[in-house]
């Protein structure tokens, strides 16, 4: 991922979180985080942390995934567990149940953090990328275990400061609705007819208030455009709250 440059200097975290406490803490300019895959979804683990952070989406590279079934010893027969992330597990669903149906399953904070447990454990595998496998000298058992090889996955990168417009942008916003009938359908109609093509809309649950919920909406366009400061102000009227999570380059 060189969206950042070539000469870019890289800091290995263990979870989202602690991606989101580098760049608030000033430990690190930027945060690298996925937030979506083609096949299975968002990753509400990210769209939570938003709600509460203060960065500012400053770009989104979409990436293709590919997942390999990675040990030490190379052989299947020695496998007794299988370290992955969730979403490693849940992309490859299909293929864990036909080729490992008994084999415990053991969650990590990234697929990386499989890889290396894996190092650890001479009866265990884990699902990580071939890079993984040549980082931690492990051989591969299978490749391309994923359940649909068209698999991607859409990361955003976030800092501390709002970008310029560039002309082919994307913005993101996060907002809070009352319990009154149409209230959705009211925030959301100043952008269709101020003729701005919604590209996303997620809703997720607030932690500390049952019934309640955040929604995520991202749209093309930046911030500053005259259609989206008219139709945010509208929005404005009839929402809670409304938060910009910030206006970036679209992913070629």
């Amino acid at each position: 991922m060189n969206c950042l440059g070539n000469s870019t200097q890289t800091l290995a975290v263990e979870s989202i979180q602690e991606v989101f406490e580098a760049v608030e803490k000033e430990k690190a300019d930027y945060g690298v985080v996925p937030v979506e895959n083609s096949t299975e979804g968002s990753v509400n683990r990210t769209l939570d942390m938003f709600i509460d952070s203060e960065v500012k989406i400053c770009g989104e590279v979409l990436m293709p995934v590919s997942h390999d079934l990675l040990s030490k010893s190379g052989d299947p027969q020695d496998i007794r567990k299988i370290y992955s992330h969730p979403q490693a597990f849940e992309q490859c669903r299909g293929w864990l149940k036909e080729n490992f149906p008994d084999t415990l399953l053991s969650e990590t904070g990234s697929t990386a953090r499989a890889a290396q447990m894996a190092t650890e454990d001479s009866n265990s595998a884990a699902i990580a990328s071939s890079f993984a496998a040549r980082l931690y000298s492990l051989k591969v058992i299978s490749p391309r275990i994923e359940d649909y090889f068209h698999n991607y996955t859409r990361f955003l990168v976030f800092g501390r400061q709002f970008m310029e417009k560039t002309g082919r942008d994307k913005t993101s916003i996060l907002f809070s609705i009352p319990h009154t009938p149409g209230s959705l359908f009211c925030v959301l109609k100043p952008f269709a007819e101020k003729g701005i093509n919604l590209t996303k809309i997620e809703s997720r649950p607030l932690k500390n208030t049952p019934w309640e919920y955040i929604f995520f909406l991202d749209f093309e366009g930046h911030a500053t455009d005259r259609p989206i400061r008219e139709a945010m102000v509208e929005a404005e009227r009839n929402a809670l709250f409304i938060k910009l999570l910030g206006s970036y380059p679209k992913s070629s």
